[in-house]
């Protein structure tokens, strides 16, 4: 009897792993899948919770970059006890696109409402100024004041929002809600067709468009000659800022600024937001917002710009191609990166300024940061965070807080308690102070409701509009000589905005405008006349009956030595047939 023996063939080793693999439990691969989707997420939102652990949650450093001999570090800066101690984020946002993202989507802004005053420049543009008072939030409750006095001495903070950004952006009402509560004043100059404004000329704000920021504080400073003027900019807000120190130097009426997270160089600013995927996320989001931004203004933008184009862009660069360049007559999209650079203007700065960013800045990259220009300028004190992200910095365990906010609010206190304060040092006529008859002498504030309800408040009911007065020298009377604009003409003492004014009146609830003009005497049209004369050319009265008795005695010289000639000649012949 024959046994045959056959041999067994080993399984391969292929075989033996996916017996293996299946022998292991799902949930095991369900936990393992998720351990890996965490690690990639941890890395692509750029987290740094774990360095936090390890460090025991004590923050990171704030690093400060100065030039050796500035007073302003000296003086200033190594006073504030916030630049020198540690920015630890808010454990639950630890990481700069979280932080990014919540400021934008939440954000947790105090609330409280503004004060608008509407400001026509000299090219019919309207720029909406708005106002939160120390008296608004004393005591945390709002209340109404009618106005500031010219020769007030509080301090005012004048606020330059980013990209399409206004008042009631979130980081915008925790800057302002808090230099409030410290006692001071804030203006939030909106960029023109923001903030609930039309845009009413052919003009449109762009990254280096320094002439709104110009003319305001020109404006400010006019109606509150006492009141010490400081100047924060955000993001590109920041950008106008940085630039517009430096192209005016000394001749500025600014006693200190801030820059927090300017962008410095847009055309390194342009490579950095389409080098990631993270990147281009930001890159496509703004095109969005400025997409809505033209399509509030589509009649403006389809006259003076590509309008398919505009509708078609998928980026920044798409829409200042085929928006920006055409309207600021830019030859290329480097070209006005390169021309609305701030950083080619810091070497000019010569107000105290406090520069803050984040290395961790998913918009405004480390790249572009002048490094050697700061550190030669000793007016300028740069002071940069691990982390914070964009605009955002929170911190504390429920993220109620801005660390930047608190950086400036202190900075700026000390720097208006040292003899570091900037002083203009030439002085000149402006030309933007406001003409006798504007309603910005008459009329009072107008609030502004988070829903965007528009209320005057005070006893008259009038539009609170601020005019530029440099459109003053612009139109001459042919049959007086004299400058004379519409505001001048009898017929028309209240001023027009493009914005209706609706007023509160007692006991409804429903808005209400009032257009009414009273017709004044002739006694009164001629005294508004000889004080819109004297206010244009910052004379006296006196000293205008001083120039028209010299510039008339010739002639009137000649007519009376004429007149007695005679008398005398007739009483001499009188005489002589007399005798």
């Amino acid at each position: 009897m024959d046994f045959s023996i056959s041999e067994r063939v080993p399984p391969s080793p292929y075989e033996l792993l996916l017996q293996a693999f299946l022998s292991i439990p799902i949930s095991h691969y369900s936990i393992a899948l998720l351990v890996i989707f965490i690690v990639v997420l941890y890395n692509f939102l750029e987290c740094h919770l774990i360095q936090d652990i390890f460090t025991g949650f004590r923050g990171q450093p704030v690093s400060l970059t100065f030039n050796s001999d500035s007073h302003i570090y000296q003086g200033v800066v190594s006073k504030c006890r916030i630049l020198h101690e540690r920015y630890l984020a808010t454990p639950w946002l630890a990481s700069p696109h979280l932080q990014t993202t919540f400021l934008n989507f939440f954000g947790r802004p105090p609330s409280f409402t503004y004060r608008r005053k509407i400001f026509i420049c000299s090219d019919g543009g309207t720029i909406a100024l708005d106002w939160l008072l120390s008296s608004d939030v004393q005591g945390g409750g709002f209340f109404m004041k009618n106005d500031i006095p010219n020769d007030d001495r509080t301090p005012i903070v004048f606020v330059v929002p980013g990209l399409t950004s206004d008042s009631n952006s979130p980081y915008i009402k925790h800057l302002a809600y808090t230099i409030a509560k410290h006692g001071w004043n804030v203006v939030v100059g909106n960029h023109r067709g923001l903030g609930g404004v039309s845009v009413t000329s052919d003009c449109f704000y762009n990254a280096g468009w320094t002439e709104d920021t110009r003319i305001l504080v020109h404006y400010l400073h006019g109606e509150y000659p006492n009141a010490p003027l400081f100047l924060v900019g955000t993001s590109i807000g920041a950008n106008i800022l940085v630039k517009y120190l430096g192209e005016d130097g000394e001749n500025i009426p600014i006693a200190g600024a801030v820059s927090i997270c300017s962008p410095w160089d847009l055309l390194i600013g342009d490579r950095f937001i389409c080098r990631r995927l993270v990147q281009k996320l930001y890159d496509r989001a703004l095109a969005i917002g400025l997409q809505g931004y033209a399509q509030l203004h589509q009649p403006q933008f389809s006259q003076l710009a590509n309008w398919e184009g505009i509708e078609k862009s998928r980026s920044i660069r798409d829409f200042d191609n085929h928006a920006t360049c055409i309207v600021g007559k830019y030859e290329t999209v480097d070209t006005y990166y390169r021309r609305c650079s701030s950083a080619s203007y810091v070497g000019n700065v010569s107000v105290p300024l406090l520069c803050i960013s984040a290395l961790d800045d998913p918009l405004c990259t480390r790249e572009a940061i002048p490094w050697d220009e700061c550190r030669l300028n000793k007016n300028i004190v740069l002071a940069t965070t691990q982390h914070g992200g964009h605009l955002a910095f929170f911190e504390g365990i429920t993220a109620s807080g801005l660390w930047w906010v608190r950086a400036v609010v202190e900075f700026l206190s000390v720097l208006h308690c040292s003899p570091y304060m900037h002083t203009q040092k030439m002085t000149q006529a402006s030309g933007f102070h406001t003409p006798s008859g504007s309603s910005v002498d008459q009329g009072p504030y107008i609030n502004v409701a988070q829903d965007g309800m528009v209320a005057a408040v005070g006893k008259e009911l009038t539009n609170d509009v601020v005019e530029d007065s440099s459109k003053l020298e612009k139109t001459i009377d042919k049959q007086t000589g004299q400058m004379t604009t519409d505001k001048e003409k009898d017929e028309q003492l209240m001023v027009e905005s493009s914005i209706p004014v609706p007023t509160m009146t007692e006991g409804n609830k429903q808005p209400t405008c009032n257009n009414e003009a009273v017709s004044p005497g002739a006694t009164s049209v001629i005294g508004r006349r000889l004080d819109q004369l004297s206010r244009q050319t910052r004379k006296s009265m006196w000293m205008l009956i001083y120039i028209a008795i010299v510039t008339s005695w010739p002639l009137a010289g000649s007519a009376l030595y004429l007149f007695f000639k005679r008398k005398v000649k007739n009483v001499s012949a009188s005489t002589v047939l007399r005798r």
